[in-house]
């Protein structure tokens, strides 16, 4: 799972084949499953209840696409996490010493396939190796309130010294804009505090 949350690229595809982001199917895949299954309740009465008689089954079936949305919506969410929930992990990972959430992080990586090791420089406090790559972790600051760009330029710097275009910075409060521009422009993937809260608890 952590390796579909942390990856930095993706293939380039000649014809992208994507759903429209604002198309009605779109919009029911990111929605809670069961709102399609009221669309396709909806849909399916109000087909059956307008059609003639004799197309009053097509009419009763005409909610099945929407059926199928909410299918997929499931499968997709099976492992999502509730707001309570993932409020409950956030206060257990809060009370956490730095040094206690940095090995339980480690942890998370190594459980995922990554050797892991502590580092202590400026910007960085882990070293990921997987697959022939380094990715360096900046966790120090995880629990502030808010996220600038001065903290990621040293992540950058402790990457540019590792020779290394990867890194993960971790961050349960809010990023700035600023900082978040930097983060996509610097090959940095910011760990907001869901994605933190799933990581260490989906397993």
């Amino acid at each position: 799972m952590l390796q579909t949350q942390l990856h930095d690229f993706q293939s380039d595809l000649t014809v992208p084949l994507k759903m429209s982001e604002k198309s009605l199917f779109a919009r029911l895949l990111r929605s809670p499953w069961w709102v399609s299954f009221i669309v396709a309740a909806v849909v399916s009465a109000a087909g059956f209840t307008l059609m003639p008689e004799r197309f009053k089954l097509a009419g009763a079936l005409s909610g099945f696409p929407f059926v199928v949305i909410g299918l997929m919506a499931a499968w997709k969410q099976r492992n999502e996490l509730s707001p309570a929930q993932i409020e409950t992990a956030l206060q257990k990972l809060s009370a956490l010493p730095t040094r206690e959430f940095v090995d339980a992080l480690a942890i998370t990586f190594e459980r995922d396939g990554y050797k892991t090791t502590r580092i202590a420089q400026p910007g960085a406090e882990l070293s990921l190796e997987k697959s022939g790559y380094t990715t360096l972790v900046s966790c120090k600051r995880w629990k502030a309130a808010n996220h600038g760009v001065e903290t990621l330029r040293e992540l950058h710097t402790a990457m540019e010294k590792a020779d290394t275009g990867r890194g993960i910075y971790v961050a349960m409060g809010g990023v700035s804009d600023a900082a978040d521009q930097f983060a996509a422009k610097n090959g940095i993937r910011i760990v907001s505090a869901t994605t933190l809260a799933k990581m260490t608890t989906l397993r």
